[in-house]
């Protein structure tokens, strides 16, 4: 994302946030909801997007072409949360679709905030992912490229409906169109790490071959904490393949005491004698 992009989600952001301090959850949802289908029509309307970041019109152009064609299909905070966007500069229309599609899931985040459900839809989207990582078949449809994301995040709806926060199976069914140009798990790790953000947290993803017990995950969220300063959320995989000990990943960051690759690295070292 350009400088520019940057500064042009910040008054898009401006705007959802004022609104969002006297609006409730479901109005926020909607909101979200609504954006997500501003971020799907311009992924469909290549022309239209170039004409609302072509820096070559007036921004008040932009915005009146922008709100004529919202006229009766989206509230007023989503319309103004769109038209501060395409006031913005952007370096390519793709942009401007990302910095959209990145408040439609703020507004959603942020609506999760407000009804106390947020460290739910963040749990929920982990262990949706998990769920999918157990189920080849599964993993297999939901993360093909060459289908529509449209039928994708239909199943995936069907699937979460009744069984997650509503702000979950918005935010999964928004990952099947890949989020910021993301695969489908990889979106479902950046909604998780967001969701963790809005809460002030970073994400531990620990795999290990038998699970934690309680004070075990306290302890090591006690560790973490302390590394990095802030609440440190454990996503814990229990993975039977790495034999024993335990890895972790934070970021980029990555401790792997697992035997499994102990055992990798003995096994190099005799076949380099």
């Amino acid at each position: 994302m350009s400088t520019t992009g940057r500064e042009s989600i910040e008054a898009g952001r401006a705007v959802l946030e004022a609104a969002a301090s006297g609006s409730s959850a479901g109005q926020l949802t909607e909101c979200g909801d609504q954006l997500l289908g501003v971020t799907r029509f311009l992924v469909d309307q290549p022309r239209l997007r170039r004409a609302l970041s072509d820096p070559a019109r007036e921004a008040d152009d932009r915005e009146g072409l922008l709100r004529g064609l919202l006229a009766g299909q989206v509230g007023d905070t989503a319309a103004d949360v769109v038209a501060a966007l395409v006031r913005g500069r952007w370096s390519s229309p793709s942009e401007l679709v990302d910095g959209t599609e990145q408040l439609a899931v703020e507004a959603l985040l942020l609506a999760a905030a407000k009804d106390g459900s947020l460290a739910n839809v963040e749990d929920q989207l982990f262990r949706f992912g998990r769920l999918v990582d157990g189920d080849a078949e599964l993993a297999s449809v939901l993360g093909a490229t060459g289908t529509d994301p449209k039928g994708r995040a239909e199943l995936t709806e069907r699937l979460l409906d009744g069984k997650a926060e509503p702000v979950t199976v918005k935010l999964a069914a928004a990952a099947c169109h890949g989020i910021g140009g993301r695969s489908f798990h990889a979106s479902l790790a950046y909604l998780v790490e967001t969701a963790a953000a809005a809460r002030d947290e970073s994400v531990a993803y620990v795999t290990v071959a038998r699970p934690l017990d309680e004070n075990g995950e306290r302890q090591l969220g006690a560790k973490l904490t302390l590394v990095y300063g802030r609440p440190v959320a454990l996503k814990v995989t229990v993975d039977p393949a790495i034999v024993g000990g335990i890895r972790v990943q934070v970021g980029s960051d990555l401790w792997d005491g697992s035997v499994s690759r102990r055992l990798d690295e003995a096994r190099q070292a005799l076949a380099g004698r």
